[in-house]
């Protein structure tokens, strides 16, 4: 049998039968024409001629991609042969994004972002973090700091609250520890873990080549810190309480604010608190901090460590005196959510009690805050060892 004969003829064939049915699509569509379209002007007549050609021959498309059942199609796969990125359009709208590439977003031109842990109780409509956020709209300069802010969320209705308020929101799971649903009760086991996390954490963000401020999210920003930071410190710390030097080593650090920048000196400090967290078990890190400070192993990694000055850096355990100069407040010394939400709103509303006076009186140094109210020192205790089994726990004694 001679092939070379017979495949030009099946290919005429072929040639006829696909322009015969090109006539007939052509005949249907105008017929389609005819019969819909009233009499009207030529241009539109053609209009409407070319727009049911198109849609027939979509459909046709269609039913002949949908006739190969080589591959499972669907409306998905059908956009993307026509469109190949489609698929890798989707799977990043769905991708949580990585830790580098938010701080990159959000990070100053010398690489410093600022950073706060939330869980879900600091996060619902009324709480903490709307407090937080309200102070650096009310706050003088401090606004535009949002735009360096990056939300550490510690669980999932955290990190959906944090995507509604923000545009730097980060989801960091710490494993066997479920945050959601209740407050971090101080001291307990979910505590403890969640501290020792944050630490952990934050050697991360060093070893990335980010310089960091660390603010809880019970600081109300009122003014732009990095004016009073140390130009030379690698660790700088807020303190429960200042006693007039910043290389006094017997200041009292709270590890609720600091500013530490990123180099060999603070990644090698950081690992060792981590590591400490075994010598000195049951304690949480800020005990952990005055314990090891002294210790000649930061004295040899040459670590220059300042603690921030309360007139500056204040809190309720020591307020500051002057609110001329007040960077940040703090409400530490003081357990309870109720408690902590009361006092916090009493101080924004100190602050723009402040700020509406004349200059003249702002200058004086009789207005003071009328904090601490529900929080104070006297609600501080020592917790022994049954505290720490969290089914034991008292309602009310809230993260610090």
């Amino acid at each position: 049998m001679n092939l070379s004969h017979r495949l030009p003829s099946r290919l005429k064939t072929m040639t006829k039968l696909h322009v015969s049915s090109l006539d007939a699509n052509r005949s249907s569509v105008s017929a389609v024409a005819s019969f819909v379209m009233p009499p009207c002007s030529r241009p539109l007549r053609r209009a409407v001629t070319f727009i049911l050609a198109i849609s027939i021959s979509i459909f046709v498309l269609y039913r002949s991609l949908d006739s190969l059942d080589a591959v499972p199609r669907s409306s998905s796969s059908i956009f993307s042969r026509i469109f190949p990125s489609f698929d890798s359009f989707q799977s990043l709208e769905l991708e949580e994004p990585k830790l580098e590439d938010v701080l990159r977003r959000a990070a100053t031109r010398d690489n410093t972002v600022i950073l706060t842990t939330l869980n879900e109780a600091w996060a619902a409509p009324g709480s903490v973090i709307d407090l937080f956020f309200e102070s650096f709209r009310i706050g003088e300069g401090t606004g535009m700091l949002l735009n360096h802010l990056v939300i550490i969320a510690l669980d999932a209705k955290a990190y959906s609250r944090c995507r509604e308020l923000h545009k730097h929101c980060f989801s960091l799971e710490t494993e066997g520890v479920d945050f959601s649903g209740k407050e971090a009760y101080f001291m307990t086991r979910s505590y403890l873990k969640m501290m020792w996390r944050r630490i952990d954490f934050l050697r991360s963000v060093l070893e990335l080549g980010y310089n960091f401020v660390f603010t809880d999210a019970d600081v109300m920003w009122f003014r732009n810190p990095f004016t009073r930071f140390y130009r030379y410190a690698d660790f700088q710390i807020a303190c429960d309480h200042y006693l007039g030097r910043s290389n006094d080593l017997e200041n009292r650090p709270n590890g609720g604010f600091s500013f530490v920048r990123s180099n060999n000196r603070t990644i090698l400090f950081y690992k060792y608190w981590y590591a400490s967290r075994i010598r000195y078990s049951g304690y949480h890190d800020q005990d952990v901090l005055n314990f090891i400070k002294r210790e000649p192993f930061v004295f040899r990694i040459g670590l220059r460590i300042r603690f921030l000055n309360t007139a500056y850096f204040g809190g309720l355990c020591e307020p500051s005196k002057d609110m001329n100069l007040v960077r940040t407040m703090h409400a530490n010394c003081c357990f309870g959510m109720d408690s902590k939400l009361h006092d916090l709103r009493i101080m924004l509303q100190d602050w723009r009690d402040f700020m509406a006076l004349p200059l003249h009186l702002k200058q004086e140094s009789g207005f003071s805050w009328k904090v601490p109210q529900n929080c104070s020192l006297d609600s501080l205790r020592r917790y022994d060892e049954s505290m720490y089994d969290e089914e034991s726990e008292p309602p009310g004694e809230s993260q610090e």
